[in-house]
């Protein structure tokens, strides 16, 4: 017997719904037994399964979000001068932003949605460093070792919030 798929191999394997011949190649183990690819129907789950809308939607979002968030986050830290406020706020950020995305797309979840809310979170940051000054606007970013080190582990922070929610 010849295999359905690959007629140059061999085989003495049948699908158990079908009977098609098979080979150990295009075999799918199941579990009630050896299966063709058609008859196992290997799909991903409902959850991970995400078309072009679920994107557009959840960048939307995410971008909402961030702009929301980013201008929360810029007038606390202007109202409250405090240090390490941004290890407390970018955690905070990034569970909003990652939940908000998620609650957007019906709980779905993936790496290209981990990537949005993770982007949304650096664009929330940058948004939060934005001051107006008679009419004028400026970045207030603190180029000093320490600040720049506090400013990269409170976005490593929010951006691994964000993503384990969308994970």
């Amino acid at each position: 017997m010849r295999c359905a798929t690959h007629p140059d191999a061999e085989t003495n394997l049948r699908c158990g719904k079908c009977g098609k011949p098979i080979c150990p190649k295009c075999m799918v183990q199941t579990p009630v037994g050896a299966r063709c690819p058609d008859c196992a129907k290997l799909y991903k789950l409902p959850t991970y399964r995400i078309s072009t809308k679920h994107y557009l939607i959840a960048i939307g979002t995410g971008l909402g979000m961030a702009i929301a968030c980013g201008a929360v986050w810029g007038l606390i830290e202007w109202a409250v001068r405090f240090l390490y406020l941004s290890l407390l706020l970018a955690p905070a950020v990034g569970y909003a932003i990652g939940e908000a995305v998620s609650l957007s797309v019906n709980r779905k979840r993936g790496a290209g949605l981990a990537v949005v809310a993770g982007t949304a979170i650096v664009i929330s940051y940058l948004i939060s460093n934005i001051r107006f000054f008679q009419g004028t606007i400026l970045f207030s970013f603190s180029f000093s070792p320490f600040h720049l080190a506090l400013a990269l582990v409170a976005l490593a922070l929010g951006i691994f919030i964000a993503i384990t929610r969308l994970r």
